[in-house]
């Protein structure tokens, strides 16, 4: 029979569905996905395992169950509570069964654009994170055909074509479809004809596979079915599954039948909970103490004074050829690279470039021999950072991840794996997963150090000594959140937030600035302490509060000069510093810093900061874990 055009399409875009990602604007989209096969009524699992998901999108919300022969749905905009009314108004029954929370991409947040999407013939419905790039055509000629949509979105699309080629069974229809979309997609799919059945396949956006005991779950993320399984599989790039109450199939890009092994994790469900916090947030400030000991326990042996080899990405040989480092990273996670590049030039010597990914991909990078690039990721999924981990590997460096996701894609792409303990971090705002980071750039560059002769055994045993004391120097900085809280309500009423510092603390001026803006909405930005005066000071009035951290002993009196600058234009002044301060009156408040050396400051005078941006926005009514126009761990590009 002879083909047609669109048809023809298919065959020449399956060699872009055989390779590892897609090659053109990688996008990873931040929505949640859920999915049940067992015996038993899966409707609120579904709708638990959605509030798990829900930082990762919260525009709108739905569930497929199969029942009877038949679909039924269930959706609403807005918030999860919606559809859990919804639900209990209109109860579904069944035991296998989809659902997705959504960050609206293509199509605004309606009930109509709202996932799972079912193709025009009641067969097959759709739950779908990532971008379909050449949807538009697609749905041309599906509509040249008679085809009829129903929304705005590219995942319809999947929908639509699954129904119009549907072969014998979904496994064959998947693998003449999945080769026309060009994109990124993490599906979960359903099929009338085989009810007992979920389907999923995965190119560029994350997706696993949790075994059960009689039952079996597909999830967008770990954490949402931490409280029914440790037991993962990590799908990669082109893979399919089939998940039933007693069976877990697994499919390569071509069809062939394969063999994965699970992973197991080793998370706490209970800390995918708030546990009696008010919100997520504020728990994970107070979990930073917890995740900085287990994360130090996991590198540093604590008997010894010294550092676990088999957790170090470098050797010796290695550590002392290595000439330059490109730290790439975005957001939060760039802040951590930015206090990663001061630490591992003034410990290890050697020249660091901290860089956001999103850049690092598009530039024409001149690089050097011996060069290491380390890619931070919180979630390791973030889109920008894999293409700048691809591109980095394409010219032939050696990668090194630093990621708080066992199995996540930068930390499969990687040489090397550095993770951070912090467990599941579910406010949108990070916090626990930075500090971490952060401590991992400054057992990375003691290594380093080290191993390349610039600090001796004895003074590394000083100073991991010394690091081991941070847990509780960070619970000392919680027992001042009634300080902090009660600052944060006396300026309330604060609309410019200025945070200033040098080296170290200029990082964690720009990490501050950031999370007062994310959940708070107050206009906040960071500068260096000394820039200032070229041109910043002239936005610095009686209205303005100025945050300095100066904890920094060989620039400690400059950015008390800097200091006065902003107080001589009549600007409120809050001090975080180490430091003993004379004329404690001419400041606002002063948080103190335990003692400790300079490179470990920017940890604890971070967690001030985080209090700071909470009680801000605590007081302001704003949804802290959920803050608008943002979601969590991955990005879009």
């Amino acid at each position: 029979m002879k083909q047609t055009m669109f048809e023809r399409s298919a065959f020449k875009l399956t060699s872009r569905f055989l390779q590892p990602a897609p090659k053109k604007g990688m996008v990873i989209v931040m929505c949640g996905i859920i999915g049940f096969a067992g015996r038993r009524d899966c409707a609120q699992l579904l709708l638990s395992g959605l509030c798990a998901l829900e930082y990762r999108g919260y525009d709108s919300a739905g569930i497929a169950v199969q029942s009877q022969g038949d679909l039924q749905v269930r959706k609403s905009t807005g918030r999860l509570k919606n559809l859990q009314d919804i639900v209990s108004r209109a109860p579904v029954s069944g035991s296998v069964g989809i659902g997705h929370t959504r960050w609206a991409t293509h199509g605004r947040p309606s009930e109509e654009n709202c996932h799972p999407h079912i193709g025009q013939k009641g067969r097959i419905a759709v739950v779908h994170n990532g971008i379909i790039e050449n949807y538009a055509a697609l749905k041309r000629s599906l509509m040249e055909r008679g085809v009829q949509f129903s929304s705005q979105t590219d995942t319809e699309v999947i929908a639509q074509l699954l129904e119009y080629y549907y072969e014998t069974d979904l496994l064959t229809t998947l693998g003449k479809v999945l080769p026309m979309l060009e994109g990124s997609y993490a599906l979960g799919i359903l099929d009338v004809s085989d009810p007992d059945t979920v389907w999923c396949a995965r190119r560029g956006s994350p997706l696993i596979v949790g075994k059960g005991e009689g039952e079996n779950y597909l999830a967008s993320d770990i954490s949402a079915v931490l409280e029914y399984t440790r037991d993962i599989y990590i799908l990669d790039d082109g893979e399919i599954a089939a998940l039933s109450a007693g069976e877990i199939r697994f499919y390569g890009p071509q069809g062939q039948a394969l063999e994965k092994e699970p992973t197991p994790i080793s998370w706490s469900a209970d800390g995918a909970k708030r546990g009696g916090f008010r919100h997520f947030m504020l728990k994970e400030i107070y979990d930073q103490p917890q995740a900085i000991e287990d994360t130090l326990n996991h590198y540093i042996d604590a008997q010894t004074l010294t550092i676990r080899r088999e957790s170090m990405p470098f050797t010796k040989e290695q550590a002392q050829q290595v000439e330059n480092i490109t730290i790439v990273a975005c957001g939060t996670a760039y802040h951590a690279g930015m206090v990663g590049q001061n630490l591992l030039e003034q410990l290890a010597r050697v020249r660091t470039h901290a860089q956001i990914a999103s850049e690092y991909r598009y530039q024409d990078t001149v690089y050097s021999a011996n060069e290491t690039l380390i890619a931070v990721s919180q979630s390791g999924e973030t889109a920008d950072t894999i293409a700048a981990v691809r591109k980095a590997k394409n010219n032939g460096h050696r990668i090194v991840a630093l990621s708080n996701v066992l199995g996540s894609t930068v930390a499969r792409e990687a040489h090397a794996v550095m993770y951070t303990l912090a467990g599941p971090e579910i406010a949108v705002a990070s916090t626990k997963a930075y500090t971490t980071q952060v401590l991992l750039f400054e057992i990375l560059a003691l290594d380093l150090g080290n191993l390349r002769g610039l600090i001796s055994e004895r003074e590394l045993q000083d100073c991991l000594r010394e690091l081991l004391r941070l847990p509780g120097q960070v619970r000392s900085v919680l027992e001042r959140a009634g300080q902090v809280e009660h600052f944060a309500h006396s300026m309330r009423m604060c609309r410019d937030v200025f945070f200033i510092g040098r080296q170290l603390d200029y990082c964690t001026s720009l990490e501050a600035a950031l999370k007062l803006k994310e959940i708070s909405y107050i206009h906040s930005e960071a500068y260096a302490a000394g820039e200032l005066k070229h041109g910043t000071i002239a936005l610095i009035d009686e209205t303005t509060l100025v945050v300095a951290t100066a904890t920094q002993e060989r620039i400690f009196l400059k950015t008390l000069s800097n200091v006065e600058e902003v107080r001589a234009r009549g600007a409120s002044i809050l001090l975080i510093t180490d430091k003993e301060i004379q004329n404690e009156g001419q400041f606002q408040d002063i948080w103190p810093v335990p003692g400790m050396r300079d490179i470990y400051s920017p940890i604890p005078a971070t967690v001030y900061v985080q209090l700071f941006a909470y009680y801000m926005a605590l007081q302001k009514g704003c949804d802290i874990d959920k803050p608008r126009n943002l979601a969590k761990s991955v990005t879009v590009e």
